[in-house]
């Protein structure tokens, strides 16, 4: 169990991560028109950073991204108080465009981010993909100090030449004549995770606590012919919630990453008739409305928005499950609780 002390995003809709959740609670769309012709010379509708610069591609839009995060999530912290911090990446997985050199420009430039504000800290890229942030979760939850805080960054865009013409290619981008196709988005998210002993000792009051996180393989990939049964998201939500009594504590609000591809949501379907004794109801939340699919932020965003959730008082419950699966195989889930429940979780 690990408790959520700081957050910092910057979304299409919001330059930090409050401005962003209460935007995304609110249904404002920032979806718009790329620089980007389509093979039939058509605009792109993209959920697009409206301050960064169309010509700026992908890794670069990264870095503005991520390093945005980390200061807002770093600034009511006093470095001297934590001089160290662990510093963990969620980026995107390989894809034209985007290469382990970018995923390194990446993990530097948040690093010098945290550095600027005072911090000691190492870059770990502890998970890739739409449930990167769930990987780097649960590898937290298995480190034993208690006193270390981990600084975790989700950041992603498909605001990237190369990488658009692999999706067009691919048929998967949202526009006339494909089925099933999801608009591509981009964000940062981060998340400050800390023991309750180091948070008392810090004076900050949880936002959320996180009781688990679990992570799989799954083996019906897209191009399978059968399609996803959804045996990997079922076993990481169901690992997830390890601890808990279930149904007693379903999630109250489910934060999930379908994008409008029909493969994730088929396989929703086949999940939710397997770990249902884990879902209040078979309703969801997801923001590609508002800011189009944000890959590996998915699930920064998705706690930010949970906890915010928590702290203004328009929880459904006192618990939300942030579930995501990787483009590659990785199905990845936490559950997150109001730090006000007594008897936590």
């Amino acid at each position: 169990m690990i408790d959520l002390l700081g957050i910092g995003a910057r979304t299409p809709v919001g330059l930090t991560a409050p401005a962003s959740a209460a935007a995304i609670r609110a249904g404002i769309s920032r979806l718009r028109e790329f620089a980007f012709a389509t093979m039939r010379g058509e605009p792109l509708i993209i959920g697009a950073d409206a301050r960064l610069k169309d010509a700026l591609q992908g890794p670069a839009r990264m870095v503005e991204l991520a390093t945005s995060a980390v200061a807002e999530a770093l600034a009511d912290f006093a470095p001297g108080a934590v001089p160290e911090c662990e510093l963990w990446l969620a980026l995107p997985e390989q894809r034209p465009g985007f290469d382990d050199h970018a995923a390194a420009t990446v993990a530097r430039a948040s690093a010098d981010a945290a550095r600027q504000r005072g911090f000691r800290t190492r870059a770990t890229i502890g998970g890739r993909g739409h449930a990167g942030v769930m990987q780097c979760v649960r590898r937290i939850l298995a480190v034993e100090d208690a006193e270390r805080l981990h600084v975790v960054v989700g950041v992603d865009s498909y605001c990237d030449d190369e990488c658009l013409v692999w999706l067009e290619q691919a048929r998967r981008l949202a526009q006339d004549g494909v089925r099933g196709g999801f608009t591509p988005g981009e964000a940062a998210g981060c998340l400050v995770l800390g023991r309750r002993r180091l948070g008392a000792l810090l004076k900050r009051r949880p936002l959320a606590t996180i009781s688990g996180a679990g992570v799989h393989q799954e083996t019906q990939l897209r191009d399978s012919d059968a399609g996803s049964f959804g045996l990997a998201m079922s076993k990481a939500v169901l690992d997830a919630a390890a601890g808990l009594d279930l149904p007693a504590h379903a999630a109250d609000a489910v934060y999930c990453d379908i994008n409008g591809e029909r493969y994730r949501s088929e396989e929703w379907g086949l999940f939710a008739t397997r770990a249902h004794a884990a879902l209040r109801s078979l309703q969801y939340q997801t923001f590609c409305g508002s800011i189009g699919d944000v890959g590996a932020a998915f699930g920064a965003i998705a706690s930010i928005a949970a906890a915010q959730s928590f702290a203004r008082g328009y929880a459904r419950g006192p618990r939300a499950l942030v579930m995501a699966g990787s483009d590659s195989s990785t199905r990845g889930a936490m559950f997150l609780h109001d730090p006000r429940l007594e008897g936590r979780p």
